[in-house]
């Protein structure tokens, strides 16, 4: 053997348990996670809880020196997901990437096979996503005081689009109603797509949606925007203000979180969660989730559960006096 090739395999050689070193250092034997972890996501690939999901995998195997998979099954309106999640070997790997959809509002409007309170761990809220009241520009009203002042005057004549009955811009469309006493028509839609473009024809005059599938219609001026349900301005339209600031107290906020089956170990909860949070805390990962219009909002597992039971109260409300089930 050569000088020099003994020399490279020298090199080689404490490359290698250079490698193995510092990957024993972010994952020494017996520590979790030992093996693969699988997040469960209920939606399709492409979406924001698919690209928060997926930021988030990446950055948890950088930490944790294992693969985390993530899962999408959409279908049932996120039930399938979750269901698989509240059944699986609380060993904690296996996790979800949740929404008050399938854990707060769902549950409230049909028969679910998990309970939301009773099958899984909180580990932490993630981010917030405040809604967006968008209007096709026809609609004489620029504020929530001028729209509430004309929907009382010409009760039904305005009508607004939701992706889907249930859900977020369909209930925050609900509360409005029900705190201002004004009278509007719903047009559910089955996605985004199709309610956003008669929302731009004109066929429905309002939408509460998130902001970045809008963005590109509202600089083109197809729509205009009203307010958002954030608690304070948004750093994306910093110009435009809450419908807090007309209605004190309305807030209307998709928020996602991470939860592990039921009876997961506090330590391995505990080690989750401060990855997570170390993630959120990032200024990179802050600036991908600024770009969709989103914000770092990381919890304690006991912050995350009285929001969900608070979530729970308030919109059990909403849901019973607008009548809203679903089969």
């Amino acid at each position: 053997m050569s000088l020099h090739t003994n020399r490279l395999t020298v090199i080689m050689t404490l490359a290698l348990l250079a490698f193995g070193s510092a990957h024993a250092q972010r994952n020494p034997t017996g520590a979790y996670p030992s093996r693969p972890v699988r997040m469960l996501l209920p939606y399709t690939p492409g979406g924001p809880t698919d690209v928060v999901g997926r930021i988030l995998a990446q950055r948890l195997h950088d930490a944790f020196g294992q693969q985390v998979i993530v899962d999408n099954r959409p279908g049932g309106s996120g039930v399938i997901a979750t269901e698989i999640v509240a059944r699986a070997n609380p060993d904690g790997y296996t996790m979800l990437l949740g929404t008050p959809g399938q854990l707060v509002t769902l549950p409230l409007m049909k028969k679910v096979p998990y309970d939301p309170f009773a099958d899984f761990t909180s580990i932490t809220q993630l981010i917030e996503s405040p809604q967006v009241l968008f209007a096709n520009p026809k609609l004489p009203a620029n504020t929530i005081a001028e729209l509430v002042a004309y929907a009382k005057k010409r009760p039904g004549a305005i009508s607004y689009a939701s992706v889907a009955t249930g859900g977020t811009g369909h209930l925050g469309m609900e509360l409005l109603k029900q705190i201002t006493g004004i009278d509007m028509v719903h047009v559910p839609y089955k996605g985004g797509a199709p309610a956003l473009t008669d929302l731009v024809s004109g066929r429905v005059q309002l939408l509460f949606v998130s902001l970045p599938s809008v963005q590109p219609h509202v600089k083109a001026g197809r729509v205009k925007i009203l307010a958002t349900g954030a608690r304070k301005r948004t750093a994306a339209i910093p110009d435009v203000p809450t419908v807090s600031e007309t209605i004190p107290g309305f807030d209307l906020l998709t928020w996602y979180a991470m939860y592990f089956p039921k009876r997961v170990q506090g330590s391995v909860v505990s080690r989750m969660r401060a990855e997570l949070v170390k993630i959120l805390e990032n200024a990179e990962v802050a600036r991908s989730f600024d770009a969709l219009g989103i914000e770092p909002a990381p919890s304690t597992p006991e912050q995350l559960d009285t929001l969900m039971r608070a979530e729970t109260e308030r919109w059990r409300k909403v849901i019973t006096t607008a009548g809203i089930r679903l089969e």
